[in-house]
């Protein structure tokens, strides 16, 4: 069950430092005397105790395969896998836990939608619609399926403020689009896209629209009913949960038209060496043992996340991206890039004239984490005419004072390279 150190819809405000008592590796030094101060969040959030307990008690109490026995570890692990799932449909509001399909992650889930209904869709001469803000994992496997067929891949560009140049999508949503592949939060930018508008245009034109996740939902209510999303796809590890796990939503119809992404154990309903029928959903996407421990925390980061105020906790994570903002803006040298009114959570920026790696070096020795490098998203770095960039990322638990030990060591960083 979620701590109940932090505040819940019923509490007025919101205590950080409270929540921060339930992340125990945000209580180490990471040098002598060198507290953490963990701003690399949009790569991986750090994990509750309720979570680390939860895996705890599986191994020592449940550890066994799922949907297979009729012994009670077996009994036991199938329904606190299950109810994982029950969990994650009640995050993202799905109609049914059946369209809720665990996956390795972001990455495998667009994979596996690419593989499975992109190979329905696309074909020769289609066009594949991206924005250039996508993250590798949502351009690299729409490039392999474009030439795997014949489709090619065209891109919604972005405005020197990092937003979609949403004035240009009705015209790049042609009769040969075959599908739409979105980030909802950019992970190098913190923009948050107009998800329902670009949603509506697409669906107007009868295109499907595949929404990357991995940065919203760790900061925003999701709700893929009202989203109509035809596929949602987010990461464990980003929203206090374990990782090598991650969901993918359907929309019942599509998933149920597709075919599976991998075959053996678990996925089958008949098999013979003259053919082999397929179980129904979700099981037909989960071939094999399944990483059912990992599940069984992800249900219980999910209800963690659920047990907590989202207006607090947005208005909380906005204030300190707000402060990290004028903080870092205004020391000498600095260029912040990713300036959209509307953004949650990411800080990207560069020094004029001091490479990100060099100032992500000096950081790590204050005991600083921040992110350094193209946060794999170097077509939208190369339209920005940059190599990388110093990204801090927040979560829940970062606080005024994390921001004040990043703005000193940028100081310390200004001094040594200036």
């Amino acid at each position: 069950m979620p701590a109940t150190t932090h505040p819940t819809s019923e509490t007025a405000s919101f205590d950080a430092e409270a929540l921060r008592a339930d992340f125990p590796a945000l209580e180490q030094d990471v040098y002598e005397d060198t507290p953490l101060a963990y701003l690399d969040n949009a790569a991986s959030s750090q994990k509750p105790t309720p979570v680390i307990e939860r895996l705890d008690t599986f191994y020592r109490e449940e550890n066994s395969n799922v949907h297979r026995g009729v012994h009670r570890l077996s009994q036991d692990a199938t329904e606190s896998y299950e109810a994982a799932r029950e969990s994650v449909a009640r995050f993202l509001n799905a109609p049914d836990p059946d369209q809720i399909v665990f996956t390795r992650g972001t990455t495998e889930g667009l994979n596996l939608v690419s593989s499975t209904f992109g190979r329905m869709v696309a074909e020769e001469g289609d066009e594949i619609l991206l924005t250039e803000m996508e993250h590798h994992s949502n351009i690299v496997p729409w490039q392999m399926l474009a030439e795997q067929v014949g489709a090619s891949i065209e891109v919604l560009p972005v405005t020197d403020r990092g937003e979609l140049r949403m004035d240009l999508l009705p015209e790049m949503l042609t009769d040969d689009t075959a599908l739409v592949a979105i980030s909802h939060v950019s992970n190098t930018l913190g923009t948050i896209n107009p998800m329902e508008d670009v949603i509506d245009a697409a669906h107007a034109d009868g295109v499907p629209v595949v929404v990357d996740g991995a940065q919203s939902a760790p900061h925003m209510p999701v709700d893929v009913q009202a989203l109509d999303a035809d596929f949602f796809v987010f990461s464990g590890h980003k929203v206090f949960g374990p990782t090598g796990i991650g969901v993918l939503y359907g929309k019942r119809e599509l998933l149920e038209a597709m075919p599976p992404y991998q075959g053996g154990g678990d996925m089958i309903d008949q098999v013979s060496f003259e053919e082999s029928t397929y179980d129904g959903l979700p099981h037909k996407f989960e071939a094999g043992t399944p990483n059912i421990a990992d599940a069984v925390g992800l249900g219980t980061a999910v209800e963690y996340i659920m047990d907590m105020d989202w207006n607090a906790v947005r208005a909380h994570e906005d204030d300190v991206l707000r402060y990290a903002t004028e903080q870092v803006g205004g020391i000498e040298g600095t260029q912040i890039v990713g300036t959209a009114p509307d953004k949650t959570s990411v800080l990207s920026f560069v020094f004029d004239d001091i490479h990100p790696y060099d100032a992500g070096t000096v950081l790590d020795r204050e005991g600083v984490a921040v992110r350094t490098g193209h946060h794999c998203t170097q077509p939208l770095l190369k339209r920005y005419g940059l190599p990388g960039t110093i990204r801090a990322s927040f979560a829940a638990y970062n606080t005024h004072e994390d921001v004040d030990r990043l703005v000193d060591g940028l100081h310390k960083v200004r001094h040594m390279f200036g």
